[in-house]
């Protein structure tokens, strides 16, 4: 062999090598967000590992519709299935965390089954909609709320890319204000949820008399304005986002409602007693509202499982006790198992 041949054929070997690397380093890029979802131990961009453990990720995902970055704790599914369960907070949801991973469990329920759980930080008061204008009265400070862009538009890309979410295979959950907002989300938008539950939420928001009690629940959670919402009684968004009124879009989906009826649970009658006075009320109107709302729902058409327990306050061990017990559905229509 000449020495111009043995030159050639390694030429012909590095570039090879070369070429190799190239192509999956290319790989290793364009895929990122499947690889992100397949491997849990992999953080995605903008996040750093949640203090609640369980390979739960705090990410800051970016909103231009709100002004403002928006954090969301987020656990892969654990074989990196293209599964999403968005969970949604109550009145009093905080900056800090989402309760579903602070007062109830979701965390380790899921921790073994192939879907994604998405579980948005903050939103107090704001039924995770878009607002017509600053959420509070403080205009020097105004509050932009437009959670249903983020939840709709801005925070599926973001799960797509970097966490395998398919936008057209999620279920959407939440409990009090988040079971409001997770039946009006799953009826205006059934492209991207195909199965929704309410634990506990209001489900029939232009009753009469409503309007004034969200009204006084606004201005106790915080200062929040409810004309800023939707505007003011008589506009026609209020009605549009009132779940008894919007159930059409619901008809193909997975639908699960549940309110215990106010009663204490006999081992919560130990709870001190501004617990049992304001969990008592709050529960029992919900179970009013969800039976109306599956009153019409029955008139339309649209098919759904209940569940109304005999006993149960508007509190943690209600709402937990329910996601428990949907988890097999969940994981069933989700086929994430």
């Amino acid at each position: 062999m000449s020495t111009k041949t043995g030159l050639r054929g390694l030429w012909k070997k590095a570039s090879a090598v070369v070429a190799a690397a190239v192509t999956a380093t290319s790989l290793m890029v364009a895929g990122s967000g499947t690889a992100a979802a397949a491997n849990r131990d992999v953080l995605g961009p903008g996040c750093v590992w949640d203090a609640v453990g369980f390979w739960v990720q705090r990410c800051t995902v970016d909103s231009p519709a709100t002004g403002h970055p928006i954090q969301v704790q987020i656990q892969p599914a654990k074989n990196g299935g293209n599964a999403g369960l968005y969970l949604l907070d109550g009145l009093r949801a905080t900056d800090a965390t989402n309760a579903w991973v602070n007062d109830s469990d979701a965390q380790s329920l899921f921790v073994d089954n192939n879907i994604t759980l998405v579980m948005p930080i903050g939103g107090a008061a704001s039924f995770y909609a878009d607002w017509e204008g600053p959420a509070t009265y403080d205009f020097n400070n105004p509050v932009n709320y437009k959670w249903e862009t983020f939840l709709t538009q801005e925070l599926p890309a973001y799960l797509e890319q970097n966490f395998g979410v398919a936008r057209n295979n999620n279920a959407i959950a939440g409990l009090s204000m988040g079971g409001t907002a997770a039946m009006n989300l799953g009826a205006k938008h059934p492209d991207q949820f195909r199965q929704v539950l309410s634990y506990s939420g209001y489900l029939a928001t232009t009753l009469p008399g409503m309007q004034t009690m969200m009204r006084v629940a606004l201005l106790d959670a915080g200062g929040f304005n409810i004309n800023a919402m939707y505007g003011s009684m008589l506009n026609p968004r209020r009605f549009q986002n009132d779940p008894m009124l919007n159930l059409g879009g619901l008809r193909n989906s997975d639908v699960f409602v549940s309110a215990a009826s106010g009663v204490p649970h006999p081992d919560e009658w130990s709870l001190p007693p501004n617990m049992l006075i304001a969990g008592s009320p709050l529960e029992a109107f919900s179970l009013y509202t969800t039976r109306v709302w599956t009153l019409s729902a029955q008139a339309q058409g649209v098919k759904y499982a209940e569940d109304f327990p005999a006993y149960g306050l508007h509190n943690w061990r209600n709402f937990t006790g329910e996601l428990h017990a949907t988890k097999p559905r969940i994981l069933d229509v989700m086929n994430a198992w």
